[in-house]
């Protein structure tokens, strides 16, 4: 997993895992959220919006997730 920092306003870096299809979304106000089963095209197109907030937005209630703990954050880096 490689962690990609993001030119957005609202979230930092993406750590994409190809083989379990998760995304984790690290945001700047500090708080890192897992995704499950989001397909690679939808990453790569976070990777190359505009807005990667405001396309994450609009994707991301398709997703289940879950916040992970600042220790767990620290150790994927």
């Amino acid at each position: 997993m490689k962690r990609v920092p993001l030119d957005s306003t609202a979230i930092a870096a993406v750590t994409y895992e190809e083989q379990n299809r998760t995304l984790d979304v690290e945001f700047r106000e500090g708080e890192t959220y897992r995704y499950f089963n989001v397909p690679e095209f939808v990453y790569q197109e976070l990777l190359k919006a505009e807005s990667a907030g405001a396309f994450w937005n609009s994707v991301k209630d398709q997703y289940d997730s879950c916040c992970r703990e600042p220790e767990q954050t620290q150790r994927a880096r």
